[in-house]
């Protein structure tokens, strides 16, 4: 009895396992994959809010665009199948009534010659009338004839009169069948005829509304060239304001990075050793950006994220990620209201860390704060689409991965 119950453990966690491991994959995939969304998010919000609209525009006027020329290529390809089409039923509309033309020949043709029988077997009954009937002339000429010569002379005449009436009335017969028979050919032809010339009729209504159709097609798409145009163009101008601000923010930086090296220069003593969880996480939220190199949503250049972007709201406690002092608090039209604290030397580097987009902040250059200390109010100025932290650390002026020392 043990030996089956350990038996049926075994195979529960030799079932289990896999399905746990399974279960771990799944959940580290969505992990990689909200991280992935979140940091295409916070890529955009280091652009300006005229940039990113003008991208959008852009955007939109291409998709707009492409949607609008794959319908032209449809209403373009349905019309010419239909103008082949029309053809084609011209063609056997001009066929059937051709056709019916000939029909109608053949049926004066018919009718004349059922005429022509009739004038014939008429002008028989008349002689046959006026000379009396063929078969009492022959009895007639076997009862009285005495010679028998003359009974074969007047027997050869009846004859010839009885087969000639005989002939005469077979092609009547004739004649009438061909008029009846050509008569339903006729009805035939002009039923096929109303049909092709129905069919032509509203295939040609359909070729004439997609053809309106690819008109209008093409007058949307060139609406449309114009559009996505004027969308590049404004997309053109924000990008080249963007960067000249970014020129200008470059050289803040430089000025910045000056004051630091030569802050560095001065300072003596720091801290040494393990800098895993050195710095105070500066807001609680979770990371939408990481630091690392990456191509640019709307740029498309290959550039340094130089920080980390936190997710957090408009007026989240922006906290002091060490002790230190205040070097600068300055606007950038790209970072907006930016903090710059100088932590002193970490391993024999200055490291400073920096602030950015922030709404507002409570102490100035000069001021010495703690660890955990509030400096602001988390925001969305400068080149920011939406309200977060872009948390920077420089050692020695130069960017790190924030992530190293947390």
């Amino acid at each position: 009895m043990v030996a089956a119950c350990v038996a049926l453990a075994l195979a529960a966690v030799t079932v289990a396992t896999p399905l746990a491991v399974a279960d771990d994959k799944l959940k580290k995939k969505q992990r990689q994959a909200h991280s992935q969304v979140r940091s295409a998010m916070g890529d955009l919000d280091e652009s300006s809010k005229e940039l990113v609209a003008a991208a959008k525009r852009l955007s939109s006027a291409r998709s707009a665009l492409a949607s609008a020329q794959r319908r032209l290529a449809v209403a373009q390809k349905a019309a010419d199948a239909a103008a082949r089409v029309d053809a084609q039923m011209q063609a056997k509309l001009q066929t059937a009534e051709h056709q019916l033309a000939v029909a109608r020949e053949a049926l004066d043709t018919a009718r004349q010659r059922v005429v022509d029988q009739r004038a014939a077997i008429g002008r028989l009954a008349a002689s046959n009338y006026a000379n009396g009937d063929p078969a009492l002339m022959g009895l007639s000429v076997m009862l009285t004839s005495q010679d028998p010569a003359e009974v074969t002379t007047q027997m050869n005449t009846v004859t010839s009169l009885m087969s000639r009436q005989t002939t005469l009335l077979d092609s009547l017969r004739t004649a009438r069948a061909q008029l009846a028979a050509q008569e339903t050919k006729v009805e035939q032809m002009r039923a096929a005829v109303a049909v092709q010339r129905k069919a032509a009729a509203e295939n040609l209504v359909r070729k004439e509304g997609l053809e309106q159709s690819a008109a209008q097609a093409r007058a949307s798409v060139a609406t449309l060239v114009v559009r996505a145009r004027a969308a590049e163009a404004a997309a053109t101008r924000a990008h080249r304001a963007d960067q000249r601000q970014l020129r200008a923010a470059k050289q803040q930086e430089n000025r910045i990075r000056q004051l630091i090296i030569e802050r560095s220069r001065r300072q003596h003593g720091g801290y040494s050793g393990n800098t895993g969880g050195f710095l105070y996480r500066p807001v609680p939220g979770y990371v939408t950006s990481p630091y690392g190199w990456r191509e640019h949503p709307i740029y498309h250049y290959w550039g340094l994220h130089d920080g980390t972007d936190f997710h957090a709201p408009c007026g989240t406690p922006l906290r002091a990620a060490g002790s230190g002092h205040v070097i600068s608090e300055v606007w950038s039209d790209v970072y907006g209201h930016r903090l710059y604290l100088d932590l002193g030397r970490v391993n024999g580097k200055n490291m400073t860390v920096v602030y950015n987009h922030a709404s507002s902040y409570r102490v100035g250059t000069g001021a010495h704060v703690r660890r955990g200390e509030t400096l602001g109010s988390a925001g969305t100025t400068g080149w920011s689409t939406g309200c977060h932290l872009h948390f920077t650390v420089l050692l020695d002026g130069n960017p790190v991965d924030p992530m190293h020392y947390m």
